[in-house]
């Protein structure tokens, strides 16, 4: 029995979200509002972030990084066919390079502030850090967006995906904080056509449909979100 402790508009978990369906693993969601520190939660994740896989018998896993080497390690050699993590050392190097690069980098730069501001801080206490999103931090995240959409077109104009033939966590990672973003409305998806046809493939796979289908209430998805021809 799987579990997975997560918000549907953080992009860590969607990327183990996306992760878990490819694997055809169907656990239970847990939505976890981690601005509320709850103490059962805390204890499972002393650094109180999501998202956090539960599995009888084992101790919990926590970030999205560790989630992903924990399936590969326990479903990935059971399915080859839906591996996500390549068996050549090298190439499996590349692979957590670029899901470095997006649930660090891109999160820190993009995903991060946009998410904080335009959705965290609209369910926030004002003592928690809620309130006023900060209009600064988002115009710094959006045209932070640009040289990673650049980066992303860079890569798959010499490959099928981020990193190399077959479909990665890296590519999960990617789509996973571009799909928040774009919920928002602010990917400029005119910047990269490259980048736009890539995105097109992987959100038309199964995987994307259920976070296609999540809303934020008071808050309606940009026209592209759940356009698979944007």
């Amino acid at each position: 029995m799987l579990t997975l402790f997560h918000h549907p508009f953080c992009p860590h978990s969607r990327v183990v979200r996306l992760a878990l369906d490819e694997l055809s693993l169907e656990p239970r969601l847990v939505e976890e509002r981690v601005w509320e520190r709850r103490k059962e939660f805390l204890k499972l994740n002393p650094a109180g972030t999501t998202p956090v896989l539960l599995e009888d018998g084992m101790p919990p896993v926590p970030g999205a990084a560790t989630i992903a080497e924990y399936l590969d390690e326990t479903r990935g050699s059971k399915l080859p066919r839906q591996r996500l993590m390549p068996s050549d050392p090298g190439d499996r190097v590349e692979v957590r390079r670029l899901m470095s690069w997006f649930n660090d980098k891109f999160y820190e730069e993009v995903s991060g502030p946009l998410v904080m501001e335009r959705v965290y801080k609209r369910f926030m206490p004002v003592t928690q850090g809620g309130g006023s999103p900060d209009t600064e931090a988002m115009r710094v995240a959006r045209s932070n967006i640009k040289y990673h959409l650049a980066y992303i077109g860079w890569l798959v104009r010499t490959r099928n995906c981020l990193a190399g033939v077959e479909l990665t966590y890296a590519d999960l990672a990617a789509a996973a904080h571009l799909s928040v973003v774009d919920y928002l409305g602010d990917v400029p998806w005119n910047e990269d056509e490259a980048a736009k046809a890539w995105y097109a493939r992987i959100k038309s796979r199964p995987s994307f449909r259920t976070l296609l289908a999540d809303t934020l209430p008071g808050r309606a998805p940009s026209p592209s979100y759940a356009n698979l021809d944007f």
